[in-house]
């Protein structure tokens, strides 16, 4: 008998411990992927977020934290008090654009989504947007909305058609072209229009600036401060502590699922372990047939690695299809809107490193059964009964 035969033979013996210890192995390979699958883009969507604002620098309401940087990215609602005379003084600093935004929710069939006030052309021309379908604001103070190309398809909106904000119908004008970000999640309304639904008065929530030399960043920075009291961030700073931020929460998903890859490596110990001393006999009679205790070791060996190559397969599946499932239903935060950006993210490289790590470490946890195994005497594991 070939060793791949014995060691199906040996792996089937007692098939539902079989099965219940691959499935724990999946269970913990489909965690650990699931959560990896989920946060594994999450640089690669902040860095693009932070790219699609097109700011240098961000100002942001007095005491301003960390929060508030990671809800600027993600269109969450943020404290509006700068007002309007603070704006027009960061405006008026020559050699930059200062574009104000009023960050705001509201829910379109019991779905929350965000709602941002701005200035139409200023904000066009600032953002380079393209308009697929209607038109865009004809006056600076229409009333009307911009969709988002997403969220225009997630609510089946078109140019025409209206969407309840603050209790009022607003007609949707137009649907922007997809831009890859926020924005496409995004309902967009002049500023006045939104000042007055969330009786904001001239206040809005941040201005992003644009300064047009890139090398005196610091400088703008620091005009800006003497001119107004308020939060200034530059968007390598945002990001970095972004990154920061969502980097910890990362880091805890894997935590968590490396918890049940623990336990299922201690699920293949105990199996080997078992199959060790309910087949002293058989080793015994290999070592009669002239059988080293290397190839007793490989065998074990071998049985733990189909273990984990077969639940690295099953968990590898379990996590993507259970990532995909999962993502939509995550609150829409700051804390977890980045996540969900990262839903569809199927890395091939992913796939095959979970396999392979799950076969590492369940070849990790047999070492000690199969050793255990090899060093059994021919005279004690024959005579066992």
């Amino acid at each position: 008998m070939t060793p791949g035969k014995l060691v199906f033979k040996n792996l089937t013996r007692r098939r539902g411990r079989f099965v219940f210890t691959l499935l724990g192995i999946i269970i913990g390979m489909g965690s650990f992927v699931a959560f990896m699958a989920l946060g594994g883009s999450l640089k690669s969507q902040i860095q693009q977020e932070s790219a699609a604002l097109g700011a240098n620098l961000v100002v942001t309401p007095k005491g301003s934290c960390a929060y508030e940087q990671v809800a600027i990215l993600t269109g969450e609602q943020l404290p509006t008090t700068i007002t309007a005379e603070e704006v027009a003084a960061i405006r008026s600093i020559e050699g930059m654009r200062a574009i104000p935004y009023l960050a705001e929710r509201s829910a379109i069939d019991n779905r929350p989504v965000s709602v941002m006030g701005i200035l139409p052309a200023e904000t066009l021309d600032f953002k380079e947007w393209k308009i697929s379908a209607g038109s865009y604001f004809p006056t600076e103070e229409s009333q009307g909305a911009i969709l988002g190309s997403v969220l225009a398809e997630q609510f089946e909106r078109a140019p025409g058609s209206e969407i309840r904000i603050r209790g009022e119908m607003i007609p949707v004008l137009g649907v922007l072209a997809e831009t890859g970000g926020k924005d496409d999640l995004t309902v967009f309304l002049s500023m006045p229009v939104a000042q007055k639904l969330y009786k904001q008065k001239d206040n809005v929530s941040y201005v992003a600036v644009r300064v047009d030399k890139i090398d005196e960043v610091d400088l703008y920075a620091m005009k800006i401060k003497e001119k107004v009291s308020l939060g200034v961030v530059s968007d390598k700073q945002m990001l970095n502590s972004v990154l920061s931020i969502v980097g910890t929460v990362n880091v805890t998903l894997q935590l968590i699922a490396a918890v049940s890859i623990l336990a299922a490596a201690f699920g293949i110990v105990n199996t080997m372990m078992t199959a060790t001393y309910e087949r002293k006999r058989e080793i015994g009679i290999l070592q009669a047939m002239g059988a080293p205790r290397s190839t007793i070791f490989r065998l074990f060996l071998l049985e733990s690695a189909v273990y984990g190559l077969l639940g690295g397969i099953g968990g590898a599946v379990l996590g993507f299809a259970a990532s995909i499932v999962a993502a939509p239903y995550i609150s829409q935060n700051a804390a977890t809107s980045f996540v969900k950006g990262s839903q569809g993210s199927i890395d091939p490289l992913m796939l095959v490193g979970a396999v392979l790590f799950s076969t590492l470490v369940a070849m990790i946890a047999g070492l000690y059964p199969a050793w255990k195994a090899a060093q059994l005497s021919p005279v004690e594991a024959i005579s066992y009964e």
